[in-house]
């Protein structure tokens, strides 16, 4: 699939803030692209290079993208510079020097999605001397070969601003309304943001599904493949990955017991609750992986963690659910959640951290088995 067509999208999201038209001008697209460019062009979608659970960046800081533009259009520094500080925005400058290069060369240019996929997730690869010039060709590069508008989509892409958004819900319920719509009798009103939903039961039953298979991927392209394949069954195959964070169910919180009784019934079991960290842990055979209830990869700044599981589990593959709970190794009692929540984003001293707030882990579930599902 050209990037020009996902272009052309951005730009019809770009002109309503109408929830329902947002979701129609989603689902037609989604319709379109061809099965093998689902993944990918779902990411691009959103503004995203990775899935929400990946750690990895394309970490390029607007200074360098600035000179990406100098070289890729030819202008001067100081007249780019000009730009956008009137537009705040390097997209739209990109757009413009880009588009004044394009009709004095007239130079043909065929992007698809994957290329452009590829060469961003490139850029968050490289390493090692001479970092910054690859990465300041490899941007060019692209922005020589993209039109006008594709370069503005490009550049916001690669700075995370792509100033859209494209939600989890809009594009749950977009996929719904694409592959089903008319199963369900889905019409559109004569106005923009309205929509006929005849069996709104079974319209909720078919967004449920969908949101299941998201649950266990965190990624819309793998549900969306699985059902142009083969309809809603096909969601019956997909399949958890260890490595790969699923949504975890969160607590109701509810202001009394009265109210705790209304909502679980009696009989009822009552549990301390733990001022701690939700961790859900993978491993698969000799590695471990730690993910936050919001599904950031916390391995790195807990490494007593990893020797935990590896020294007191048999079971080499398995993801299992856990309450972390600081601890003081004076006193043995435990400390407030703000204790070991400076640890998350910890790049350096993590040795010294860890000493200082060590954690202990509850486990509470076992999610994943002998790389077979249980949920």
């Amino acid at each position: 699939m050209d990037y020009s067509r996902l272009v052309s999208v951005y730009e019809q999201l770009e002109k309503t803030t109408k929830r329902l038209a947002f979701t129609r001008i989603i689902s037609d697209f989604i319709r379109e692209i061809p099965i093998e460019d689902l993944d990918v062009a779902l990411l691009l979608l959103e503004g995203r290079v990775f899935p929400r659970w990946d750690e990895r960046e394309v970490g390029m800081a607007s200074r360098l993208m600035l000179k990406a533009i100098v070289l890729a259009s030819g202008s001067s520094a100081d007249s780019i510079e000009e730009q956008w500080k009137k537009t705040g925005d390097l997209g739209t400058v990109a757009q413009q020097a880009i588009g004044k290069k394009k009709q004095f060369t007239l130079a043909s240019h065929t992007l698809t999605v994957k290329k452009v996929f590829e060469n961003l997730q490139k850029i968050a690869t490289i390493e090692g001397a001479g970092t910054v010039d690859k990465k300041l060709q490899l941007v060019a590069q692209l922005l020589t070969s993209a039109s006008a508008s594709e370069a503005k989509f490009i550049v916001r892409t690669i700075l995370n601003d792509l100033r859209i958004g494209v939600g989890e819900g809009t594009l749950r319920d977009a996929i719904v309304w694409a592959f089903f719509g008319k199963e369900l009798g889905i019409e559109y009103g004569e106005e923009e943001n309205k929509v006929i939903i005849p069996d709104r039961e079974k319209y909720n039953e078919y967004v449920q599904a969908v949101q299941s298979g998201y649950d266990l991927t965190n990624e819309f392209g793998p549900v969306a493949a699985a059902i142009k394949k083969k309809g809603l069954s096909g969601l019956d195959d997909i399949e958890m990955k260890i490595g790969v964070p699923i949504k975890v169910m969160l607590s109701l919180k509810v202001d009394s017991i009265e109210e705790a009784f209304e909502r679980c019934g009696k009989p009822a079991e009552f549990e301390f609750k733990y001022d701690g960290m939700r961790m859900q842990i993978h491993r698969d055979d000799d590695k471990v992986f730690i993910f936050t209830r919001r599904l950031e990869n916390v391995t790195k700044q807990f490494p007593e963690v990893v020797s935990y599981v590896k020294d007191h589990i048999l079971e080499k593959k398995f993801v299992i659910d856990s309450e972390s709970v600081g601890y003081s190794k004076q006193t043995g009692k435990y400390l407030p959640f703000q204790n070991i929540s400076q640890r998350i984003k910890r790049k350096y001293g993590i040795e010294e951290m860890a000493q200082q707030f060590p954690v202990e882990v509850n486990v509470f579930d076992i999610i994943n088995y002998k790389g077979k599902s249980i949920v």
